[in-house]
Formats: structure tokens, C-alpha cells, sequence
């Protein structure tokens, strides 16, 4: 059973950093590739970032293009999100996806206030 755990959000001022990190379990990590996604109130999903398997592709929306930073970690497991430079713009809950399924976890809320 395919497992998507995400934690490290939290509140924080506008310009500050917070990392997130996705625990994936039930299926073969490195084969597949993920994403981050986030969404907003009242909004549509909107994914961010996405990477491949081995790390040698990564991809972002253009609002977090710059900011952001996805990687992953194959041997743990986990897929992270460095997000620099927080905007209030940036508040939303944050998604770990399985690409290929669209699977995702229960979500880290992220509010970007001063």
C-alpha cells in the first residue's frame, strides 16, 4: 500500500524559509518520479515541482521557480521541498504526489504571515 506522509509546515513571516519533507512507503521510491503540489482556499490543486527518479530532471511552476528547490533522497525514502523566500501568495496545503498514480498524502498546511 502506497504511503505519503508530509511534514514541516507551519506559520512564517513573508521572506523566511521552512523545509518539507515527504516519508514514501509501499512501493519502489527511486522508480518513480514525484511531486509537490499545493492548494490553496477556494483554489484548484496547483502542482509546484516535480523530479524524477534519479534526481537528473526537475521541473517548477514558474511562481517558485527560483525559490524552491525539490530533491529527493532514494535511499531514505523522502522527498523534500526547500522553500526560500516565502510569500503570502505561497499559503496552501502542500502535497507529496506519486506522479504516476496522482496519489498523495494528507497534506502540511503552510501559512505565510506576518
Amino acid at each position: 500500500e502506497v504511503q505519503l506522509v508530509e511534514s514541516g509546515g507551519g506559520l512564517v513571516q513573508p521572506g523566511r524559509s521552512l523545509r518539507l519533507s515527504c516519508a514514501a512507503s509501499g512501493f519502489t521510491f527511486s522508480r518513480f518520479g514525484m511531486s509537490w503540489a499545493r492548494q490553496a482556499p477556494g483554489k484548484a490543486l496547483e502542482y509546484i515541482a516535480y523530479i524524477n527518479g534519479d534526481s537528473s530532471t526537475a521541473n517548477y511552476l514558474d511562481s517558485v521557480k527560483g525559490r524552491f528547490t525539490i530533491s529527493r533522497d532514494n535511499a531514505k525514502n523522502t522527498l523534500s521541498l526547500q522553500m526560500n523566500n516565502l510569500k503570502p501568495e505561497d499559503t496552501a496545503v502542500y502535497y507529496c504526489v506519486h506522479s504516476s498514480t496522482g496519489q498523495r498524502g494528507q497534506g502540511t498546511q503552510v501559512t505565510v504571515s506576518s
